[in-house]
């Protein structure tokens, strides 16, 4: 988990900051793409809050690539994660 740069949610008929990032992989055929899981939850890394948004992002070609080559494989993907969703990891 990541915290973010907050974001606004409407949850529930209010806005809600989102404030944690969470990211993992679902899927992965070890060739040129791995679907990902990802929530983003009101609260703190201690304590996560309310789960406001949740889906799946897919990586593949060079993106791909570079996760499955790097080193820092997790720092890559909420990186990569982060930019497609438009957050900002603090």
């Amino acid at each position: 988990m990541k915290q973010i740069q907050p974001v606004q949610i409407w949850y529930k008929g209010q806005l809600i900051n989102a404030t944690i990032f969470n990211l993992y992989v679902i899927s992965d055929n070890l060739i040129d793409t791995a679907i990902f899981y990802y929530a983003l939850y009101s609260g703190t890394l201690d304590q996560l809050g309310i789960l406001l948004s949740s889906g799946n992002i897919i990586m593949s070609g060079t993106d791909y690539t570079t996760y499955e080559s790097s080193p820092t494989s997790n720092d890559f993907a909420y990186s990569w994660g982060a930019s497609q969703l438009n957050l900002i990891l603090i």
